[in-house]
């Protein structure tokens, strides 16, 4: 299909002057199912499918996360504005969804409908991020208010599914209203038949600063307070962390039977290092993917095509 803008250049002019292109894109766009079956892979990856060929997945996903901006926090390593460039993050996307086996994107509004406007999302799975509200950093971030995609907006654009971010601090009241927004947000999904991917932590301040807590009974407790949420489970996944200890992840794992995909987070320059926690999760039942984001698309060697390629393969 052609896109409706050919170039970034043109994403601008049609921002500005027709911006019904957005919705026009999103009807047009080719869907996919959530997870692919040996039957429903495309012909290229079912033919290597005997071969256990990168590009064959069947049942899992490898999805690319672009959210980070809509909360505030744009740094990666030690270049504090690295995502404030949208040109440049665009670029690294489009690079990144052309790869072989990577299954779609996770992304703000913003994001998705300059993607939608490239025609970067073409036979993608295309996740929607919809609470933005605890910007990072500020004194209200717990209170984390669902100021991005509502259910209603994932529909009418056709999009695939929808992830929450839940973050409990016991000593917070802010806690409590994202908690009932996400049960609430949950339910809503259900009613549609949408998934929705929670991220779930226990975290606490220190030094006035938010940090996750990612030892194994924090990450357990999380998970078994997220599965519980809103009046069914039948459409709700997770997208958990490696835990402190890589070696504590089966247990933790046997706290839920819904199906969790893997989230990136913060790797530093040691991502051969995180490769080899993703690689010994990936093998536990309930695991079916890799939600990752800055350290595939700003690696420290630069190479985001190597860096996506690594990742694909641990699938």
């Amino acid at each position: 299909m052609t896109p409706a803008a050919a170039s970034l250049r043109e994403l601008v002019r049609l921002r500005a002057e027709r911006p019904e292109a957005v919705a026009e894109a999103a009807a047009r766009r080719k869907r996919r199912p959530l997870l692919r079956t040996a039957d429903t892979l495309p012909d290229r990856d079912r033919t290597t499918l005997p071969d256990r060929d990168r590009t064959a997945h069947p049942g899992r996903l490898m999805i690319i996360a672009a959210d980070h901006p809509a909360r505030g926090a744009l740094a990666v390593g030690d270049r504090a504005l690295a995502m404030a460039n949208r040109f440049e993050l665009l670029e690294r996307l489009r690079l990144a969804l052309s790869r072989p086996g990577v299954d779609g994107v996770l992304a703000s509004a913003d994001v998705l409908d300059d993607l939608l406007l490239l025609g970067a999302l073409e036979d993608k799975v295309v996740m929607g991020s919809m609470n933005r509200g605890g910007l990072a950093g500020a004194a209200f971030e717990l209170d984390d208010r669902f100021t991005g995609h509502r259910p209603d907006d994932l529909v009418r654009h056709g999009f695939d599914a929808g992830k929450l971010l839940l973050r409990i601090d016991h000593e917070d009241p802010g806690s409590l209203d994202t908690l009932h927004a996400a049960a609430r947000t949950i339910d809503a999904m259900a009613a549609h038949r949408l998934p929705v991917f929670v991220e779930p932590f226990l975290c606490r301040r220190v030094d006035g600063r938010l940090r996750n807590d990612l030892g194994a009974a924090a990450v357990a407790t999380s998970i078994a307070i997220a599965s519980g949420l809103a009046g069914t489970s039948a459409y709700t996944w997770l997208k958990v962390p490696v835990t402190e200890h890589p070696d504590d992840m089966a247990q933790v794992m046997e706290t839920s039977t819904l199906p969790a995909v893997l989230l990136g987070g913060e790797v530093g320059d040691d991502l051969d290092g995180a490769y080899g926690k993703w690689r010994e999760a990936l093998r536990l039942p309930t695991v079916r993917g890799l939600v990752v984001g800055r350290s595939l698309l700003y690696p420290v060697d630069g190479d985001v095509a190597g860096a996506v390629d690594t990742a694909v393969s641990l699938l």
